[in-house]
């Protein structure tokens, strides 16, 4: 790969990675905080493939006027080099899914206790983020709820005896480290559930709890009176588990 390769392979990822910036397909890999920093590296990337440009047309033209031998001097560039080209391709190929109901049972709750429990908004059911209500539930109890209806959203899993949860993935920055954070259906649950279908889910605050047979880390329930399929969210992970 000469230097006008690496280039434009450059100016393609810096591309690609403004691209998936700018839209929403960077919420499939990184947290949204992250953006600032991903719209930058990209403009570093195209900056960079433009230097190297400017650099490797002044420089032919200096070899040209001072080439004493009558021919041009190749300059071989080793060939790892083309390695970047693999996340041009992946990016532009490739949009992963967000991470769903396969990992979600293969990986142990990652619930962890919050330092504190901010006062819920008016309205009843009142919408609650699913991991702030399966902290209010594992680990206050249910006491910070007051006994008022919630209305929460995650997507389905199935466990190997049939057991639903609603899960949501949280993550720290990006969807590499991506973990699970489950609560348990009980009550007016669906007849039919299909895994990593998502679903808003009101219902009340129950003792009713269990070990994640992964990890041992607990799973709340949540007692169900109505349910009904709701599209992917824009974002499908979540982030508030580590704030």
């Amino acid at each position: 790969m000469n230097r006008q390769a690496q280039a434009a392979v450059l100016f393609l990822l810096g591309a690609a990675v403004l691209h998936a910036g700018l839209t929403d397909l960077y919420l499939r890999y990184v947290k949204a905080g992250l953006r600032p920093l991903l719209l930058a590296a990209g403009a570093v990337l195209i900056v960079a493939a433009l230097t190297t440009a400017w650099y490797e047309w002044r420089g032919r033209k200096r070899d040209a006027t001072a080439d004493h031998d009558g021919h041009a001097h190749a300059h071989r560039e080793p060939r790892v080099s083309w390695l970047l080209v693999l996340p041009l391709l992946a990016l532009i190929l490739v949009a992963p899914p967000a991470l769903g109901s396969y990992s979600a049972v293969r990986t142990g709750t990652a619930l962890q206790q919050p330092y504190g429990y901010t006062q819920l908004p008016a309205g009843d059911p009142v919408p609650l983020n699913l991991v702030d209500y399966a902290g209010r539930a594992a680990y206050d109890h249910g006491r910070s709820l007051g006994g008022r209806s919630v209305r929460v959203t995650g997507f389905v899993a199935l466990d190997r005896t049939g057991a639903p949860y609603l899960v949501r993935m949280a993550l720290n920055c990006c969807a590499a480290d991506a973990q699970p954070v489950k609560i348990g259906l009980t009550g007016k649950i669906p007849p039919v559930l299909q895994p990593d279908a998502w679903l808003e889910v009101t219902g009340r605050y129950t003792a009713k709890r269990t070990r994640d047979p992964v990890n041992g880390g607990p799973i709340p329930f949540l007692e169900v009176t109505s349910a009904k399929p709701v599209p992917t969210p824009r974002d499908p992970y979540d982030e508030t588990w580590n704030n």
